[in-house]
C-alpha cells in the first residue's frame, strides 16, 4: 500500500470513528410532550467505509468512493438482546433501497452498522425496489418485517417509466438474519404502510393497512385501515374498514398512514402515524398521534389536533424537502419512548418522550374540530379554565 492511498484511507477511518462515536446532545424541551436530540443518528456518511471503498491500491490508486449513497431513512425500529436496533432503509446513488441493521447502546447515538446488508429472499425479478419496512415482534414468537415491494407498472402507456405498482412484501425471522419470505399481501387495491399488530385479535393476525387507488394517490382510500387475517403465511385482506380517517384542510387531507405498530398501554393502544397535506412548497409530511381502546385496537378513542412531530430548520432540507416520517419507536421497559423518524427523505434521527406523557397529550388534548370557530373555541374554553383556576 503506498503512501498516499495509506494516509487517505487512515483519514477517512479516523472521521468515520469519530462521527460514529460522537455523543448526542438533547435539545432544550419546547413543549413538554417531547424532545429531539441535536443530531442525527445515522446519515450516508456512517454507512461502513467497507460498503463504499475499494481498499486495494492496485484497483483503486485514487483513493475513490466506489459504491455512493444517498440516504439512510424510514427504519423499523425493535430492542434486541439489549440493543437498541433500526432495520434502516439504506438508498443507493442509484435510486435502489436495501434493509440494514444499525445497532446502539442507549438508542440515541453510537449506531453502527452490521457487517451486512440484510439479503432477503429474492422471489419476484419483477421486484425493483424495497424499502420502509415495519417490525413487528409478535405474540406468535416470529418478528415480521411488512415493507413496500415496488415494481413497474407493466400496464402504463408506452414510455412511461414512471408508473409504478405497491405491493406489501412480508418477512419473518426469529434471530434478525435468516429471514423467511412469505407471500406478498393479497389486496383488492394497492397498499402501502401496512402494519401487522403485535398481538392476536379474536384469533386472528391483525393489519393496519392504506388502502389506495395507484402508487402515489390516495384516491378513494379514505385513511387508515383495519383487516384480520386467518393465516399470514397466506395474508389476503378480504374485509377492511377505515379506522383513522382524512378530512378535508387538515394535516392529512391528502394521505395517511400507520407508522410503527402500536404500543399498549393501560390506557390504550397509543399509535404513531404520518399525515399529509398539499402546500405552496409540495407535499408536507408531519407525524401525529392517536389512541385505540385496549380490547378494540380498531376503535378510536382519542386524537390531538394537529401534529406532533413537523419539519424544523434543517430537518427541511433534503432529497424530499418538508417531510418527517417514522416507521420505528421503541417503548422501553422504564417508560421512556424513542421515536425514530427520517427528515426529507435523507436522515434519521431520535425523539424521546415516555408512555405516560404521549398517553396524557391524547387524551387531554383538543380534537380537530374541523372548522376555524371550532379551534377558537378550543383556545377560549383554556383560557375560561386558566382564569377560574387562578382566580378561584
Amino acid at each position: 500500500m503506498n503512501g498516499y492511498f495509506k494516509k487517505q484511507i487512515e483519514a477517512l477511518r479516523q472521521r468515520h470513528e469519530a462521527l460514529l462515536q460522537r455523543p448526542n446532545e438533547m435539545q432544550e424541551e419546547t413543549n413538554g410532550v417531547i424532545r429531539r436530540y441535536v443530531y442525527p443518528v445515522l446519515t450516508r456518511q456512517h454507512i461502513p467505509l467497507e460498503w463504499r471503498y475499494d481498499f486495494n491500491p492496485a484497483t483503486n490508486p485514487c483513493c475513490m468512493e466506489r459504491i455512493g449513497f444517498n440516504a439512510t431513512m424510514n427504519s423499523g425500529a425493535l430492542k434486541w438482546n439489549g440493543k437498541y436496533l433500526m432495520v434502516v432503509r439504506v438508498e443507493g446513488a442509484d435510486r435502489k433501497s436495501f434493509f440494514a441493521i444499525a445497532e446502539s447502546p442507549n438508542g440515541v447515538d453510537n449506531f453502527h452498522f452490521w457487517k451486512r446488508p440484510l439479503v432477503l429472499p429474492d422471489v419476484d425479478p419483477a421486484e425493483t425496489n424495497v424499502y420502509d419496512m415495519r417490525l413487528t415482534a409478535h405474540q406468535d414468537g416470529w418478528i415480521y418485517g411488512i415493507f413496500c415491494s415496488e415494481r413497474h407498472d407493466d400496464k402504463a402507456p408506452a414510455g412511461d417509466l414512471s408508473a409504478a405498482v405497491a405491493k406489501a412484501g412480508i418477512v419473518r425471522t426469529r434471530n434478525l438474519v435468516d429471514w423467511e419470505r412469505l407471500p406478498d399481501l393479497k389486496a383488492a387495491s394497492q397498499q402501502r404502510n401496512v402494519v401487522l399488530h403485535p398481538e392476536f385479535v379474536n384469533g386472528k393476525y391483525a393489519l393496519y393497512t392504506r388502502p389506495q387507488d395507484d402508487f402515489i394517490n390516495a384516491g378513494n382510500g379514505g385513511g387508515i385501515g383495519w383487516a384480520l387475517i386467518d393465516d399470514i403465511t397466506r395474508a389476503e385482506v378480504k374485509e377492511e374498514m377505515i379506522i383513522n380517517h382524512r378530512y378535508y384542510h387538515t394535516i392529512k387531507e391528502v394521505k395517511n398512514g400507520e407508522g410503527p405498530h402500536p404500543i399498549r398501554t393501560s390506557q390504550g393502544w397509543l399509535h404513531l402515524a404520518h399525515g399529509v397535506r398539499g402546500c405552496a412548497a409540495g407535499l408536507r409530511y408531519v407525524l401525529y398521534l392517536y389512541m385505540t381502546a385496549a380490547d378494540e385496537p380498531w376503535r378510536v378513542i382519542a386524537e390531538p389536533a394537529g401534529y406532533l412531530l413537523a419539519p424544523l430548520a434543517g430537518e427541511r432540507v433534503g432529497d424530499v424537502s418538508n417531510v418527517l416520517f417514522s416507521n420505528g419507536w421503541i417503548a422501553d421497559d422504564d417508560g421512556t419512548v424513542y421515536i425514530y423518524y427520517a427528515s426529507s427523505d435523507t436522515r434519521m434521527h431520535v425523539a424521546v418522550s415516555t408512555v405516560d406523557r404521549l398517553v396524557d397529550y391524547c387524551l387531554h388534548t383538543p380534537a380537530d374540530g374541523l372548522r376555524s370557530a371550532a379551534s377558537v373555541a378550543a383556545v377560549n374554553a383554556l383560557i375560561d379554565r386558566n382564569e377560574a383556576f387562578l382566580n378561584g
